[in-house]
């Protein structure tokens, strides 16, 4: 089941928050040695930064392309 187009900003915030979180969390954990609980540890250390960042995201991404509107112009 496909969701409706006009929920896309929702997915793309999702899938790019998953994707930017699922890296960070692994570069940040890598350093680590938790006993061979690495995929553990990472996945509760990704799982919560992603509840943190989603919403972030998803309400800060429109403020930000509109800024990015204000500071670039189109080819003269």
């Amino acid at each position: 089941m496909l969701i409706p187009r006009r929920y896309s900003h929702f997915v793309y915030g999702a899938i790019q928050s998953g994707v930017t979180t699922g890296i960070a969390t692994a570069v940040a954990t890598s350093g680590y040695e938790y006993g061979g609980m690495f995929l553990h540890r990472w996945t509760t250390t990704w799982f919560t930064s992603w509840l943190l960042m989603m919403p972030v995201v998803l309400f800060v991404a429109p403020a930000i392309q509109r800024l990015t509107v204000l500071l670039t112009r189109d080819r003269a």
